[in-house]
């Protein structure tokens, strides 16, 4: 077993519930953020004061500071998690995509590079780069799934970023030897999402009567995972994955943006007694470049490293919803900003 591993972006969404999980397994999780707006030190507020996980603060693209963690720590792999992962603000401001997700990951890469070399890394090192289907573009609405072996055609920004990131760590492994190992994963949702995205967002506006916003007509279909489900299916591939290889994790739940957002609705209907937040759905212009349906076939992940979604999106969402019910200072704070629906979260 990894027993000390360097988690990059480890205040984010998806890169806190690693931190959480490798945590509670007993191994040494150092977790590097630089706590942009979406990093949250309270989903891993829980961790500090373990003698087991160290947070610091920092730049991926700091290779001075990356080689002295993974010196001192004497880190036996890295799963890299820090990037920019908003669309609509790769839209808006794709340079910061670039050099977070480019630039950030050689420096990264190149930090990696030569503390393997230096022979100070153990036998067993490893970097993991975690990435998304969303470099593989759209799929008909009718036939298809992502697999290992499908051509990378990114549509937006962001994903054109997280492509070449993913070809960089690979151009690492065949150049210089790294031994790296890949994963893409679908639309992730769960407990301390940064309320841009859709699922948050829907459900925090839902409880404060304002409008549900949906793109076009809600017909885009992505394929939805618990973060939890994901850390999981993370630490699998860590572990068990064969170096050089990528890995798809998906939960096989595919449904629309409508039925995503009508199914909060009803959810909160439940849960508040108040009846009618289906008729605050509201149908507005759809973003440039949207991918009509993201698909993942999890076939290899499951049959080689024995993993599988332990929650449907049912009870996935249910939970989820009761989460954010039961964790409203923590959300409040943050729509006392800005965050109220004026950029959508959909991916």
């Amino acid at each position: 077993m990894v027993t000390s591993v360097l988690v990059t972006g480890g205040a984010g969404f998806i890169g806190s519930a690693v931190c959480r999980l490798l945590a509670g397994q007993g191994r040494r999780v150092v977790n590097l953020d630089s706590l942009t707006y979406a990093g949250n030190p309270a989903a891993v507020a829980m961790l500090e004061g373990l003698p087991n996980y160290r947070f610091v603060r920092g730049e991926i693209g700091d290779t001075a500071l990356v080689g002295q963690v993974l010196r001192e720590e004497r880190i036996g792999a890295i799963m890299h998690l820090a990037a920019e992962t908003h669309v609509d603000r790769s839209i808006d401001s794709p340079a910061a995509f670039v050099e977070t997700n480019v630039v950030g990951t050689v420096r990264l890469l190149d930090a990696a590079l030569d503390y393997w070399r230096s022979g100070a890394a153990d036998r067993g090192f490893r970097f993991h780069h975690v990435s998304t289907d969303e470099v593989f573009g759209d799929l008909p609405f009718d036939s298809g799934v992502f697999t290992e072996d499908t051509a990378y055609a990114p549509s937006s920004p962001y994903s054109a970023s997280k492509a070449a990131s993913d070809h960089f760590v690979r151009a690492w492994r065949e150049t210089y030897g790294l031994p790296v190992v890949l994963s893409n994963c679908s639309n992730n949702y769960g407990p301390w999402q940064f309320p841009e995205k859709l699922i948050p967002l829907t459900i925090l506006n839902a409880l404060e009567a304002r409008p549900l916003p949906v793109y076009g007509k809600g017909a885009n279909v992505r394929d939805w995972l618990h973060v939890e489900d994901h850390a999981r299916a993370l630490e699998r591939v860590l572990e068990q994955g064969a170096i050089g290889e990528t890995y798809l994790i998906g939960g096989k739940a595919e449904r629309t943006n409508l039925q995503v957002v009508e199914a909060i609705c009803d959810l909160i209907d439940a849960r508040t007694g108040e009846s009618g937040h289906r008729d605050l759905i509201t149908f507005v212009t759809d973003r440039p470049g949207h991918d009509r349906r993201y698909a993942i076939d999890p076939a290899k992940t499951e049959r080689e490293l024995g993993w599988s979604p332990e929650e449907t999106f049912e009870t996935g969402l249910a939970a989820t919803v009761d989460w954010y019910l039961a964790n409203r200072e923590w959300w409040q704070a943050i729509r006392a900003g800005t965050y109220t629906g004026e950029r959508l979260g959909v991916r």
